[in-house]
């Protein structure tokens, strides 16, 4: 059997167990030992390991033969030194096997959108390139030039999947339509991408099984909505308000530099390499899927 070993072990992650524990041996990276019955009960082995303590990743080294990298980067500088230490951990020789190194097959990065920054809301596919506009996404571009190279230096199989927002029934911004945090006026207004939570579970699976080597995929739904919209659509399932909308100008003094890096940036994801090339048939092709779902599931 096959061993698995992913390291961030969150809902994703929890996801992808749920559909994999059957069929391989999965292993589970956790600094906090508090979750370690959560993944046991998902069919993982929990390991325990903090890839901000290099020492503490020496059980990694020939463990597995795929690998799922679903861990954020660290939360400042420009450098992801998380993937740098995870990197070394996986590269180091193995006493068991004759010092010899025992590398995985595969390697599976999440990444995200935000390394393109702002394209006026332009079409993008995976050629175009990286601008990150922001430290966040500066980190995720270096973890993925980190992987890539290592990859093609060590003869493993790499995919990169560059993920917009995650969304599913218990990630809505229901918090934010409560406390009426304002949205941008549409005529200002940019895009956004979503996917929902079990699509990108599956999206991982499938470039697991069927990705080209060092190759970057946009795991994103069909939809192409602006940020309001989105708002306005989980508003109206949960019967709540719309966001009220201001100009980007008054946005600069109501919202958070967080909230507005976020929406002083609009792209429109193409998906057609993931679905030519993973083959995935997305069971939620827009976040108005998933909604109308959440809402027959309220009304039943």
């Amino acid at each position: 059997m096959k061993r698995i070993l992913i390291i961030g072990c969150g809902d994703i992650a929890l996801r992808i167990a749920a559909l994999l524990c059957s069929r391989y041996r999965l292993f589970g990276l956790v600094r906090n030992p508090d979750r370690f019955e959560a993944l046991r009960a998902a069919g993982m082995v929990p390991l325990w390991g903090d890839l901000d303590e290099p020492r503490s990743l020496h059980q990694l080294r020939g463990l597995a033969h795929i690998v799922l990298h679903l861990a954020p980067p660290p939360g400042e500088g420009e450098r992801d030194t998380r993937t740098k230490h995870l990197l070394a951990a996986l590269s180091q020789a193995c006493p068991e096997h004759g010092r010899r190194r025992r590398l995985p097959q595969r390697v599976v990065y999440i990444s995200t959108s935000g390394v393109y920054g702002d394209c006026g809301g332009e079409v993008v596919s995976e050629t175009r390139p990286t601008r990150a506009q922001n430290a966040r996404a500066k980190r995720r571009v270096d973890a993925e030039k980190q992987i890539r190279h290592w990859a093609m230096n060590n003869g493993v199989h790499a995919s990169i999947l560059r993920v917009p927002g995650i969304y599913a029934a218990d990630r809505l911004p229901l918090q934010r339509l409560q406390q009426g945090t304002p949205a941008i006026v549409a005529a200002e207004d940019g895009y956004t991408n979503h996917i929902h939570a079990d699509d990108l579970a599956r999206c991982v699976i499938a470039a697991m099984q069927r990705a080209k080597p060092n190759r970057v995929y946009h795991t994103t739904d069909d939809l192409h909505l602006k940020m309001g919209d989105y708002f306005d659509a989980v508003a109206d399932t949960f019967n709540l308000p719309h966001p009220p909308r201001v100009t980007r100008a008054e946005a600069q003094s109501v919202l958070s530099p967080m909230l507005l890096s976020f929406m002083n940036e609009s792209r429109r994801l193409s998906n057609t390499r993931m679905k030519n090339e993973l083959r995935v048939v997305l069971r939620y092709p827009a976040v108005v899927d998933a909604l109308a779902e959440i809402r027959r599931d309220k009304i039943g």
